[in-house]
């Protein structure tokens, strides 16, 4: 069984890490001139080439409706474009548009440099180890979740 001050020690540092990624998205956002739920939408659809309303919705936890009108926005913007699937007309696949591969590349830049300063500022003998426990921490948050 785990101490209190264990417990408390382990919900600061996730706490911490939350407010730390959620810092780097607001900034990178800025830095695009977009929002920080437009950067992760963005980002997402990105790193799928294509994918449907529903799979962004699902990967960024957040319901169609709310996920629709994030799109909506998108496409206004020229940075993402719909497109109905031939085959099942109710299947909407999305994708980034020319602008929308120039914000993700960028975001990808960003990114790389970012973590890999974060990285490196970790001593050499300390990354692996580091990578590990962050793989645990993440399985163990998937595993469990809160409701």
């Amino acid at each position: 069984m785990h101490s209190q001050q264990e417990l408390a020690r382990f919900r600061e540092i996730i706490r911490l890490l939350g407010k730390n990624i959620n810092f780097f998205d607001k900034f990178g956002a800025s830095c695009c001139g977009i929002s920080a739920s437009q950067w992760q939408v963005i980002w997402e659809i990105g790193s799928a080439g294509e994918i449907s309303l529903n799979e962004v919705a699902a990967l960024l936890n957040l319901d169609s409706s709310t996920m629709s009108r994030a799109i909506n926005n998108l496409a206004a913007q020229d940075v993402v474009q719909r497109q109905t699937d031939p085959v099942d007309r109710r299947y909407v696949k999305i994708h980034l548009t020319p602008k929308g591969m120039d914000f993700y590349r960028r975001m990808e830049e960003m990114i790389e440099r970012y973590y890999g300063t974060v990285l490196y500022s970790i001593p050499a003998d300390k990354r692996n180890q580091v990578t590990e426990s962050l793989e645990l921490l993440l399985k163990a948050l998937q595993e469990n979740k809160c409701c």
